[in-house]
């Protein structure tokens, strides 16, 4: 007679709803995990009792509810690394406020050596509603240069980092951006679209620092319940950093990569980029894959392509509609270049005529490539898109990716530019839904805030910080949840992997001290998860 070792778990779970997101399957209390798959669940809490054994890792949490991890489908995790170690200045409530917060990192730096902030703040959210003058920056320090980053597209810069980026009354004005001036044509210290002109005088981290900033991104994304991001503009460096971090063990959540094309101007440019995704295959696991190509149609908040005119700070001249960043001839090029390459493509359309120019673009793609598979074509945003186009995109397959928080962040900012009533109407998430849309969801951190509660609050109540826009779209809780789970998980081609918990499918899971699904409204936005494990292995616990 022959003898086998039962097959015990590696890790037992005992909770008091576990939402497995099967359709039709109550809600459990155990699951168990071996190696980093869902090994099976049951209804009662004792139900897999026989499936631990003397090694088997018991957590028993009678009064926690679980969730698959989330999916944050378009963010940059990069940026968040890149920040990691740099001043945060969200919590300022006016320009005194900020300077202090720079001050006090100048009081710890060596003389001379850059001081930077993160991007996630608003200046609308200062009592002077505005950004700092160099001025007033170099009350926190002369001895530092400054760069105080807001999202993506504003800098601002104190007297010493003018100096160091030779920014003066003759510099131009950088392409496509603005050098913000006094009435006599000197730099005030406010840029729009200046990085160009400021990258060269930064310092390159060291590796050790750099890998170090990935590690403590990637685990803060799990410290919100997210599970796996969709880095929307990856180079192959960052790609690499990604890889020593992953094969270290030290990613705190999984990564789906976008390499970007900004700067870019010519097809051998995308095809030296495709060359180099190329040489990426076979280093891919469940951990860290290449998603596609990342480009961008029109422009954000301050350039985002519109029918109606608008009048953005940078461009008060009547008239003005916005930009594309690509010839959209030329894009296209590129765009059937990649997808000819078996390579899929977000593309970045924010305003109304991007969407629709986008959709025209992807229509002729389409029928000069017939057969593309599901899901080659991604929008990026779709911010504003109307019935016709919203139906357009579901003819021609093309899935969108909605970011709440950004809409959250960035209301009283837009409302500036484009008026309430067209801010109002942006991600208009239930239009998509009811359209039959594939849509997930995301943060595009650093302009909104990541957090898989933070998103779920903006998308059912449609709250931002200049109040409740379009509430008509919002969703219910089920349906927000969806977006970055299940359909996440669809867009990124694992729907067998992940986005529910089910026998075979990754051990991907949150575990929360209230049940996200049926907390009241005002607990909802700030909720964090006691726990968030991948592949059955904790990358966030209890402090």
């Amino acid at each position: 007679m022959s003898w086998s070792t039962p097959p015990f778990a590696d890790l037992l779970l005992r909770a008091g709803r576990i939402h497995t997101l099967v359709p039709g399957l109550p809600p459990q209390r155990s699951l168990a995990v071996r190696g980093e798959r869902v090994l099976a669940l049951a209804e009662s809490a004792h139900g897999l009792d026989g499936l631990a054994g003397p090694a088997t890792t018991l957590l028993d949490l009678p009064a926690a509810s679980v969730l698959p991890a989330f999916d944050d489908t378009h963010t940059h995790l990069i940026a968040a690394a890149d920040s990691a170690h740099d001043v945060a200045v969200d919590s300022a409530r006016s320009i005194a406020e900020l300077v202090a917060l720079v001050r006090a990192r100048a009081e710890r730096t060596p003389p001379g050596e850059w001081i930077r902030t993160a991007g996630h703040w608003q200046e609308l959210n200062l009592a002077e509603r505005r950004f700092p003058t160099a001025a007033e920056l170099d009350r926190a320090t002369e001895r530092h240069p400054v760069l105080v980053l807001r999202g993506v597209h504003n800098q601002a810069l104190n007297s010493l980092a003018l100096r160091r980026c030779g920014i003066d009354a003759d510099t131009p004005d950088p392409v496509g951006g603005r050098i913000v001036r006094d009435a006599a044509g000197r730099p005030v210290g406010h840029l729009q679209g200046g990085l160009a002109l400021i990258r060269p005088q930064l310092p390159v981290p060291d590796p050790a620092t750099r890998l170090e900033g990935l590690r403590l991104a990637s685990h803060a994304f799990a410290a919100t319940g997210i599970g796996t991001v969709r880095d929307a503009n990856c180079s192959p460096a960052d790609l690499a950093a990604l890889q020593q971090l992953r094969d270290r063990g030290e990613l705190g959540c999984r990564v789906r990569v976008l390499l970007g094309t900004l700067g870019f101007s010519t097809l051998r440019q995308v095809d030296r980029l495709l060359d180099e995704m190329a040489a990426w295959e076979g280093a891919e696991d469940d951990w860290l894959r290449v998603w596609g190509v990342k480009f961008w149609l029109d422009g954000g908040i301050e350039s985002a392509a519109l029918d109606a005119p608008y009048c953005p700070a940078h461009c008060p001249t009547p008239g003005y509609t916005g930009q594309f960043a690509w010839d959209p001839a030329e894009l296209e090029a590129a765009v059937e270049r990649v997808v000819r390459r078996g390579r899929r493509v977000g593309v970045h359309a924010y305003g109304d005529r991007g969407v629709r120019s986008l959709l025209d673009l992807f229509e002729r793609v389409q029928q000069r490539v017939p057969g593309l598979p599901p899901g080659t074509l991604v929008m990026e945003h779709g911010g504003l898109a109307d019935p016709q186009q919203r139906r357009r995109a579901v003819r021609l397959g093309v899935p969108v990716t909605v970011q709440q928080p950004l809409l959250h962040d960035v209301a009283a900012v837009q409302a500036q530019y484009w008026g309430r009533e067209r801010v109002a109407a942006l991600f208009p998430v239930r239009g998509w839904l009811e359209a039959g849309a594939e849509v997930s969801a995301g943060s595009d951190y650093p302009v909104g805030a990541f957090g898989a509660t933070h998103s779920l609050y903006g998308l059912t109540t449609r709250a931002t910080v200049d109040g409740v826009l379009g509430p008509e779209q919002a969703v219910d809780r089920a349906a927000a949840i969806a977006l970055h789970t299940t359909a996440a998980a669809r867009l990124n081609g694992e729907s067998r992997l992940r986005g529910q918990l089910a026998p075979g499918r990754l051990a991907d899971l949150t575990i929360w001290p209230e049940d996200p699904t049926t907390v009241p409204e005002q607990r909802l936005d700030g909720l964090l998860p006691s726990h968030t494990l991948l592949g059955g292995r904790l990358v966030h616990r209890p402090a």
